[in-house]
């Protein structure tokens, strides 16, 4: 076989849904874990500083913080060994399609693997029993557990519920922050708003940031635009944008890795003959 045609017939049972929800997913959840990790920690910097002066007016915050972090390392440490598992079921489930319809030539790990998907032959054929080939073996191991893309499909959507939680989370302190800019914005421009610059504040108590009775608790004035202008403000702001938008990159793989395992499910589950999940 030339090298042309060994490479085309790779790229035709590439499951290349998979391949880009993988990379979606790996990007997604690098941008959400490092960013989160860092904004929540210029968060506590900022609470510690600006907002309270009594330590125990946010030590519960800072146990809140901490206990985010741990699962922020969790859900990488998850996410990217999940992402590695499905990526593996579909190319062996692609690989089965691909047969089915016949324009595919597997491989002997790929004979292995659909003779579970299918529940085509296993092993026996014109003149009795075949000792099967030790990779067709161990194919033939991985094909019962990977190749059941229905099960892939309810944790994957079980995960997308989850996560869509996490994405809501994750909308919450940039919309605070946001919030607290637009305030400066308006300090910094008195003359399009009616209000006194004394009275335009960021109060952290209001959003349960703090309890109502931290002292300060809020920033008003010129005192809260300053800190709008530190790099700690605007770093913390900014990585918080980042770590959303690593949830909504996230949260696209999830769903195109779902549509990707329904897709080979419902194929080998209508057109393949002897097909058993």
């Amino acid at each position: 076989i030339g090298l042309l045609e060994c490479c085309a017939r790779c790229l035709i049972g590439a499951p290349f849904a998979s391949l880009v929800a993988t990379g979606l997913c790996f990007f997604g959840v690098a941008l959400f874990c490092g960013c989160g990790h860092e904004a929540l920690t210029g968060t506590e910097q900022l609470i510690e500083t600006y907002f309270s002066k009594n330590y125990q007016d946010y030590e519960f915050l800072i146990d809140v913080i901490h206990g985010f972090q741990y699962f922020i390392y969790g859900t990488a440490a998850f996410f990217f060994l999940y992402g590695a598992l499905l990526l593996a079921e579909g190319f062996y489930t692609t690989g089965a399609v691909r047969q089915i319809f016949g324009d595919y030539r597997t491989t002997i790990c790929g004979k292995g693997l659909s003779a579970t998907v299918t529940g085509g032959p296993k092993g026996r054929g014109a003149r009795g029993p075949q000792r099967a080939h030790s990779w067709q073996r161990v194919c033939h191991c991985l094909g019962k557990w990977l190749g059941h893309p229905d099960k892939f499909v309810g944790i994957t959507y079980v995960l997308t519920i989850i996560w869509l939680l996490v994405f809501a989370c994750s909308a919450v302190p940039v919309y605070i922050y946001f919030n607290t800019w637009t305030t400066c914005q308006s300090i910094a421009n008195p003359t399009k708003t009616s209000a006194s610059i004394g009275t335009l504040c960021a109060d952290a108590r209001m959003y349960g940031v703090l309890p109502w009775n931290a002292f300060p608790g809020k920033v008003c004035g010129s005192n809260l635009l300053s800190i709008c202008k530190t790099s700690e403000f605007q770093m913390t702001f900014h990585l918080f944008i980042a770590a959303f938008v690593g949830a909504a990159a996230t949260l696209v793989s999830l769903l195109t890795f779902i549509i990707a395992a329904t897709y080979n499910f419902a194929v080998l589950k209508l057109m393949g003959r002897g097909t058993k999940f």
